[in-house]
């Protein structure tokens, strides 16, 4: 089979993007800045949302459904929140088109403006702390803890797919509280949610940290993050949780009666991860064969496919396939037994490469001879033939074996890419050679922060939760700092 990707070495954003089509993720739309995501990429999307759902029922959470349109006058309670998103608003002004009088299609109506322009929803705090003012009147109303599958749009000017597109699918979570402490936990244990979630399903290893008062989600008091390294040293932001304070309370007036009969304002949270993460895990674990995924995350785990010439070889093969089709899939393991024989073995074994099933294997009367099957690890790609005999089990510890390795490799990439560094001129010359993150000092000025932006294009991804205390100087002003924080250049 001809070489279908550009290499990573090559070109790394080409590699991406030539993964993401072969591979049939996803496609660029018709409509400017939107994707079509396709069904294999979907299916990985899916078992994603399966998982991280369970994981917010686990943790007491709902889902509920609020409106795509969100009245723009809602976005002019929150000053520094419409601020964050005033330039990525798509706007509907009219509700109704009418025939052109001159033949050419359609036009808008000009006599079906609306009184109130709707903002299509590019996040939902607006909307959502609006409707829990009819909902919460007593400390007995709380927590609310709720929600949202949905999509969003940001009108991005410069789109890449699954990691910046105009639209895009994600969660988001709104919570709200009786006391600061509560909503404090709260963003805490949906930052761990998704840190648990990128690290034991992704096989991603993440930093978890707070944002600078810069780089916080607009509206929020505190903003933490989980980041992740990708293959060519850039950092990906890959969830959020936000502690929102009494902003959105004070700013749509909602209140509660508390135990003592006092009324005060509510306390808030918002947390969200999105299609995003299928971008970090593409970027995270594929080469330059295609797609590596994990085994928790894939859509099918093993694939069988058959090596025959004649109809009765196949027969025979068919018959040791199915049966390990029904063993692997009472094991709870996804398989698919691929005899299609509008394509040969050596397309199959390409195809499933290139998608990054974990583990192929493949069968022939020799095999059936011998009692053998040919087991290729998508990995490591190494090939190995094993006794037919007890095959499941060993499969099931190979899942697990290879779920281990890839997080194993990603985060030796990490901890061989992670640097520490005081001096400036050290830090550019290494963030241009080899990239990763860098542990400086910084003297918590934004000022300092904005001039390494504005020289090197690194931002401080985030300042680490286990950050140790270690008295320093800032490596640009000099000035003292308690604690390394974290930089790289980012998605």
């Amino acid at each position: 089979m001809a070489k279908v990707l550009t290499s990573r070495s090559e070109s790394y954003a080409q590699w991406y993007n030539d993964l993401v089509l072969k591979a049939d993720l996803a496609e660029n739309s018709s409509v400017r800045g939107c994707m079509v995501i396709k069904p294999y990429g979907y299916a990985i999307w899916e078992k994603m949302q399966r998982v991280l759902d369970d994981m917010f029922k686990e943790t007491g959470h709902v889902n509920a459904y609020f409106p795509l349109f969100i009245p723009k006058s809602f976005f002019s309670k929150e000053a520094a929140h419409v601020d964050g998103f005033a330039k990525e608003c798509a706007i509907v002004t009219h509700y109704r088109l009418k025939n052109d009088p001159d033949g050419k299609g359609v036009i808008v109506d000009p006599d079906a403006k609306l009184e109130e322009e709707y903002i299509v929803r590019p996040t939902s705090e607006t909307i959502i702390w609006n409707t829990y003012k009819n909902w919460i009147q007593s400390y007995r109303d709380l927590p609310i803890l709720v929600n949202q599958w949905a999509n969003v749009v940001r009108w991005e000017m410069r789109t890449r797919l699954f990691l910046r597109t105009a639209e895009f699918l994600w969660q988001e979570g709104h919570t709200a509280h009786s006391t600061k402490e509560e909503a404090i936990k709260e963003t805490e244990t949906m930052l761990g949610v998704y840190a648990n979630f990128a690290e034991q399903w992704m096989a991603m290893p993440v930093v978890q940290g707070y944002k600078t008062a810069n780089e916080r989600f607009a509206g929020a008091l505190e903003t933490l993050t989980i980041e992740a390294l990708m293959q060519d040293g850039k950092a990906l932001q890959s969830g959020t949780s936000h502690f929102l304070g009494q902003n959105f309370a004070k700013a749509f007036d909602v209140t509660f009666t508390n135990k003592e009969g006092k009324i005060e304002h509510v306390w808030a949270t918002s947390w969200g991860v999105s299609t995003r993460l299928m971008g970090a895990l593409i970027m995270t674990h594929s080469d330059d064969n295609g797609l590596v995924l994990p085994p928790k995350l894939a859509p099918t785990q093993v694939v069988i496919v058959p090596i025959y010439k004649k109809d009765e070889e196949l027969s025979k093969i068919s018959e040791v396939a199915e049966k390990l089709v029904t063993e692997l899939k009472s094991l709870g393991i996804s398989v698919k037994y691929d005899d299609d024989d509008k394509r040969k073995p050596g397309w199959k074994f390409a195809e499933y490469e290139l998608k990054g099933v974990p583990v192929r294997l493949a069968i022939g009367p020799r095999d059936l001879e011998n009692g053998t099957v040919e087991v290729a690890r998508r990995d490591t790609l190494t090939k190995e033939v094993m006794p037919l005999e007890g095959i499941t089990g060993k499969i099931e510890s190979l899942l697990n074996d290879i779920q281990e390795n890839i997080f194993k490799k990603a985060l030796d990439y990490r901890t061989e890419h992670t640097t520490k560094v005081d001096d400036y001129e050290e830090f550019k010359q290494l963030l241009d050679d080899k990239g990763g993150f860098f542990l400086c000092h910084w003297d918590g000025t934004s000022e300092t922060e904005e001039k390494i932006k504005a020289e090197t294009k690194a931002t401080i991804r985030c300042i680490p939760l286990d950050a140790p205390n270690e008295e320093g100087k800032c490596m640009v002003s000099g000035k003292p700092s308690p604690k390394r924080v974290l930089f790289a250049r980012s998605y």
